[in-house]
Order: C-alpha cells, then sequence, then structure tokens
C-alpha cells in the first residue's frame, strides 16, 4: 500500500514537472493590432474609374475656389477716396487726371468709370448704357469658373451613386459564384459601395460650400459696381463748383 501510494506521488510529480516545462518553453503569442486601411487602400476599394473623376473633380474645385477668391478679393479693393478724386477732377476740367487714376485701379468699377468719362458729351443714357456694357463684360469675366462648381456639387454625388450600384452588383455576383453570403465574399462590393459613396459626398460638399464663398464675393463685387456706377452717374449731373 505504501510503495502504491508513492508510485503514485511520483507519477503526479513528473507529470506537474512536464507541464512546467511546457509552459517554459512554450513560445510566447503577441496579439498584434490588426492591419489598418490607409488612404490609398480605399481609394483603391472604390476604383480608379469611378476615384479618377472625383479627385479630379476634387482638384480642379480648390483650385477654382483659391483662384476666383484671390481675384474677386482684388476686385473689391477700390479706394475710399477714388470716387472723391474722380469727383474733383471732373469738376476741375482734368479729364486726363481722371483717366489716369482709373488706369491705375484694377478694379472693375474702375473700368467702368473709365468707360464713362470715354464716353464724356454724349448723353446720360448712353453714358449709362457704355458703363453697363463693360459691367456685363467684367461680370462675365469674374464668374469664370464659378458654374463649374455649381455642377461639381451636383455631380459628384452622382459618381458616388454610380460607385454604389456598381459596388451591390459586384456583391450579388460574387454570392452567385461562390453561393454564400459571408463576410469574406461580399466585403469587397461593400467596400467599393460604400466608398465610392463617401468620396462622392465629400467632393459634392467641398464644391458646393466653395460655390458659395466665391457667388458670395461675387455679388459683393457686383454690388461695389453699381454703387461706383451710380456715384458716377450722380458726379455727371452735379453742378460744377
Amino acid at each position: 500500500m505504501f510503495f502504491l501510494l508513492s508510485a503514485q506521488v511520483q507519477q503526479s510529480a513528473a507529470q506537474v514537472v512536464e507541464a512546467a516545462q511546457q509552459v517554459v518553453t512554450a513560445p510566447v503569442v503577441v496579439n498584434t493590432p490588426a492591419d489598418q486601411l490607409s488612404l490609398w487602400d480605399l481609394i483603391s476599394f472604390g476604383g480608379w474609374w469611378i476615384m479618377g473623376p472625383l479627385a479630379l473633380m476634387s482638384i480642379i474645385t480648390v483650385y477654382v475656389v483659391i483662384e476666383r477668391s484671390i481675384i474677386l478679393r482684388k476686385a473689391l479693393s477700390l479706394e475710399k477716396d477714388f470716387m472723391p478724386k474722380v469727383r474733383d477732377y471732373m469738376h476741375e476740367g482734368k479729364i486726363d487726371s481722371a483717366k489716369n487714376l482709373c488706369a491705375q485701379s484694377a478694379s472693375p468699377g474702375a473700368r467702368m468709370v473709365a468707360k464713362g468719362i470715354q464716353r464724356m458729351g454724349m448723353p446720360a443714357r448712353e453714358i449709362e448704357g457704355a458703363m453697363e456694357t463693360v459691367g456685363r463684360v467684367e461680370t462675365g469675366r469674374l464668374e469664370r469658373g464659378i458654374t463649374m462648381l455649381s455642377l461639381f456639387a451636383k455631380l459628384a454625388p452622382m459618381f458616388g451613386f454610380i460607385g454604389t450600384i456598381i459596388g451591390v452588383i459586384k456583391i450579388f455576383y460574387d454570392i452567385s459564384l461562390t453561393d454564400n453570403i459571408s463576410i469574406s465574399v461580399i466585403s469587397e462590393g461593400l467596400y467599393q459601395k460604400m466608398v465610392t459613396s463617401a468620396a462622392g459626398l465629400i467632393v459634392g460638399i467641398i464644391a458646393f460650400v466653395g460655390y458659395h464663398i466665391v457667388n458670395t464675393l461675387m455679388d459683393k463685387v457686383i454690388a461695389r459696381m453699381e454703387t461706383t456706377s451710380m456715384e458716377f452717374m450722380d458726379v455727371i449731373h452735379e453742378p460744377a463748383k
């Protein structure tokens, strides 16, 4: 009996020692974080035939917003004493000085005044008509590219929607090939569906906000041009001092 118990104890001890050795020699498994998706990976999931045009729209949108904002802010930079100087020159009969003052300014309002000065001696209606013509030309020049922002604001989400539809088609096609609806089968179509939708909305929002920023500046320029035109017509009708 004693020998039997001794044998069992020795066997248990041997098993404990063996288990301890396995724990010590077992490889340590370190849980590494899952691979993270980069921006490039997301773009590739969307498909270049959709993401390419969207990227081009975003580049053009940013360029137009920055370029038009700079141009329109320059158009607003008409000196505060511009019209008082023109008034003084006109009343003193210094027509050439008034023309030189207009030529020194890059404002569209100054070009309208310059055209009005060139038509001096004609009926007021013809002078006003000539200035309005210059105003329309200047407005068309300043509005160049603004309609493109409006177009992209509407077109970009449509491109994203096309990518969404194609992604759904791909999901059903992959299911038909494998007869399986697991995540591994439908994930590629889901990626394309969501990435293109998000990209289209982002580009559309940027274009929409940019359009309203530029359009607001354009309204201010037009208002300044109209004010300058009215002030010049008042100068014409004022009696010389």
